[in-house]
């Protein structure tokens, strides 16, 4: 009869690898992870990689786009008070224009209409978070400034026509904002602070030339149909936005779900592979005592 003569060896082996398993197995039984080293399974932690980078992407657009949907929302509101004001802006106008007033009510009509560009322009200059909304890339000035120095009044631009955009993780592109002088000052009969300007003139004296007050008015009525056509892109922004948002939050449930899926051990299964780790490690401590009280020969009479 033959006898391997490294038995007692590849037993001791054995306990060694089972007692390593039973380590591995109590781990993941207490922290509830499967894979804890790459070398425990090197597909797994590769796909769990790849899985926690867009997580991390998601993540970073989930803050970006949160900052800047209330950019959007406080432009929004913005551009809302405008067309507010200059709607009473035009009713006056169209008032004053119909020559039944006196002097001294056109020029409370200049006077009505001068504290609306006051409030058009508060609203121009607009701030979120410190930042100017309506300065294009210049957002640490106040784009508009307002100079009474001539009449009709001049009001001039300060900022730039840097338009900025969000990328989604998706490969979406939203628009975040529209220069200001785009939107107030832009040219011909389009320039909301120019007709205001210009009508406030007309009234000043008290002595209204209709036809130039007429075609003012227009200017006016042309250039709040022009801005409200710019507010739209920033409410064409503000739904695209809350629909990536949407969709990236929907995604990132996908893949927590997909890494937990991927990571997380199976309790009931490693609870009996524990079990039967710990029954084999007994046998085996059982079989190498034995071994001890004797010779191998005397085992096998």
């Amino acid at each position: 009869m033959r006898v391997d003569p490294y038995y007692v060896a590849n037993l001791v082996n054995s306990l060694d690898q089972t007692q390593a398993s039973q380590q591995q197995l109590t781990a993941e039984l207490s922290s509830g992870v499967r894979v804890n080293s790459l070398s425990q399974d090197p597909l797994a932690s590769g796909e769990n990689v790849l899985l926690l980078s867009q997580m991390q992407r998601d993540d970073s657009f989930t803050q970006s786009s949160s900052l800047v949907q209330g950019q959007l929302q406080v432009a929004d509101s913005a551009l809302g008070g405008v067309v507010s004001q200059l709607t009473q802006a035009i009713a006056l106008a169209t008032s004053a224009n119909n020559g039944t007033m006196n002097a001294s009510n056109v020029k409370s009509v200049s006077s009505q209409l001068a504290g609306i560009l006051d409030e058009v322009l508060s609203l121009a200059n607009t701030s979120y978070q410190g930042q100017y909304i309506f300065a294009g890339g210049q957002t640490s000035t106040a784009p508009f400034v307002q100079s009474n120095a001539t009449t009709p009044g001049v009001t001039t631009y300060a900022g730039d026509q840097d338009v900025n955009f969000l990328h989604t993780p998706n490969g979406q592109t939203i628009q975040l904002n529209v220069p200001g002088d785009q939107i107030f000052s832009a040219s011909g009969t389009n320039s909301v602070l120019g007709a205001l300007n210009s009508l406030i003139a007309d009234y000043s004296t008290g002595t209204v030339t209709t036809a130039q007050a007429v075609n003012d008015t227009q200017a006016l009525s042309s250039a709040l149909n022009y801005l409200s056509q710019q507010r739209v892109t920033i409410d064409n922004s503000l739904t695209h936005l809350t629909s990536a948002s949407d969709a990236i939050a929907s995604e990132k449930t996908q893949l927590t779900a997909a890494q937990t899926g991927l990571m997380q051990a199976d309790m009931a299964q490693v609870a009996t592979q524990l079990s039967l780790t710990s029954t084999q490690q007994t046998a085996l401590e059982d079989v190498i005592a034995q071994l001890g009280s004797g010779s191998l020969f005397d085992k096998l009479r």
